[in-house]
């Protein structure tokens, strides 16, 4: 008869992991949604525009969150991007200079009744915010829209054309230019997100 056997053993084992910690990125992000509607009342065409947050207006946001106090927010007012004159968006671009671009509805077509629409804002959730409901505008004439953008701080205005404040953000539909005409009107929403 064969006997087996087995000797006991105890063993240990521990590691140790350095080096490990919590990461956290913050990046605006925007994006505008826009549905145009016929004088019919139906939906013409629908398109989203996600867009980059322009340096200026990241830079404006960090001072107020950070460094603010008693702060009151001037706007935010959205336009309207024309295709007159179109080269392009950038990070860089400002209010007072945005040379590859040009507003819509002042002196570049299509024009649209009223001033720049006033954003109303819902209240932050799970780091996004976005407007109340959509803003309207009510086109006039016949014209190609590129996009939009939202200006607000100090020197920010309703008025179109206008140079003052802060541009937030400023996008351009990824299908391509879409064309208006008078009795179109574009229903934009945007929310924005850290």
């Amino acid at each position: 008869m064969t006997e087996e056997r087995a000797q006991a053993r105890e063993c240990s084992d521990a590691s140790v992991i350095r080096g490990s910690g919590q990461v956290e990125h913050a990046e605006a992000h925007g994006r505008y949604e826009i549905e145009c509607i016929g004088v019919d009342g139906e939906v013409k065409w629908r398109e989203v525009i996600d867009n980059v947050v322009q340096t200026v207006g990241k830079n404006l946001a960090l001072d107020t969150f950070l460094a603010g106090s008693a702060y009151t927010v001037t706007g935010p007012y959205m336009g309207l991007i024309s295709s007159t004159s179109y080269t392009g968006t950038a990070a860089g671009d400002t209010m007072a200079s945005h040379s590859g671009w040009l507003e819509a509805g002042g002196a570049n077509a299509p024009a649209y009744s009223g001033n720049r629409k006033t954003a109303v804002w819902s209240v932050a959730s799970a780091g996004s915010k976005a407007l109340s409901a959509a803003l309207s505008f009510a086109m006039t004439s016949t014209g190609t829209v590129k996009g939009a953008f939202i200006a607000y701080g100090s020197g920010a205005s309703a008025t179109k054309d206008d140079t003052g404040g802060t541009l937030w953000s400023a996008g351009t539909f990824s299908t391509g230019d879409k064309a208006v005409v008078n009795g179109d009107t574009l229903n934009v929403t945007y929310s924005t997100s850290l």
